[in-house]
């Protein structure tokens, strides 16, 4: 299906049925996102390459994104929007116009979701791979004093003007230690903080089907922002899931040589939505 789309370029890499809570300022994307509203149709999130968010976009933007669906949104009193979106389909970006809109749009065609091999096959892979991770968060969990929750220094923060991330530590801090002097409530806060994450991922995995805890582990395993983009750009769920396979291989031995280990970032896992 070929369509125009009202694109949203940032720094991060959006995967279907992972969340994405924006601040929206900028007046322009404050006319994008109220017409979205206003229509009831997404818009698309796509990689900057390279450079700002500014100017001309042909070639700096990847040509794979995702729908961005509206799900939440509460309003400010001079115009300003928190929302929170969850990705959807994936698209290719075949055209860009410019000018009519004071935001970008493309000229999209949605892409197809294949298995890409049996499905007992794809079964079984995404099966294995979801117990890597699970024990790839335990082994992080009891190998740090205290896990980064979405403050690494590679952290997929959107650095533009127009976009702000929420706080991650405030949506998984139900103890409110973040900040707070060291001690007793702290380490207990610490253990709970551990024990919602393997739990919620635990719960997420648990769903069994292949495509979706590709996706959800594509948007949840640390990666830089190329090794996500590559694997959002993958054709179909049993060749990701086998990438995602490998990578998670080699970060269990590196976390078994006792290499510092990668913060995972669980913003989005906190606000996922089904």
């Amino acid at each position: 299906m070929t369509r125009a789309v009202p694109l949203f370029p940032l720094h991060t890499v959006l995967c279907p049925g992972i969340a994405l809570p924006l601040h929206i300022f900028e007046e322009r994307y404050r006319a994008m996102i109220g017409r979205c509203l206003e229509r009831s149709e997404p818009f698309g999130v796509v990689l900057i390459r390279d450079g700002r968010e500014v100017g001309p976009l042909a070639g700096h933007v990847a040509e794979v994104g995702t729908l961005a669906a509206i799900r939440q949104v509460s309003r400010y009193a001079d115009g300003r929007m928190d929302i929170v979106t969850v990705g959807t389909t994936r698209f290719r970006v075949t055209g860009l116009e410019t000018g009519r809109d004071p935001w970008l749009t493309g000229i999209v065609d949605d892409l197809p979701e294949p298995l890409g091999g049996d499905p007992a096959v794809a079964a079984e892979l995404a099966e294995r791979t979801g117990r890597r991770f699970l024990a790839y968060l335990e082994r992080i969990q009891g190998s740090a004093s205290r896990v980064d929750l979405g403050r690494a220094a590679d952290a997929e923060v959107p650095d533009e003007p127009e976009v702000e991330g929420e706080d991650p530590d405030e949506a998984l801090d139900p103890a409110g230690t973040e900040g707070g002097e060291p001690g007793d409530d702290g380490v207990r806060g610490d253990a709970l903080r551990r024990a919602i994450l393997l739990a919620s991922a635990r719960r997420l995995i648990a769903e069994g089907d292949p495509t979706a805890v590709s996706w959800l582990l594509t948007g949840l395993v640390a990666l830089d922002l190329p090794a996500r983009q590559a694997l959002l750009e993958v054709p179909d769920t049993t060749a990701r899931l086998q990438r995602l396979e490998r990578h998670l291989d080699r970060e269990m031995t590196l976390l078994g040589r006792g290499l510092r280990p990668l913060a995972v970032e669980t913003d989005h896992l906190a606000l996922r939505r089904n």
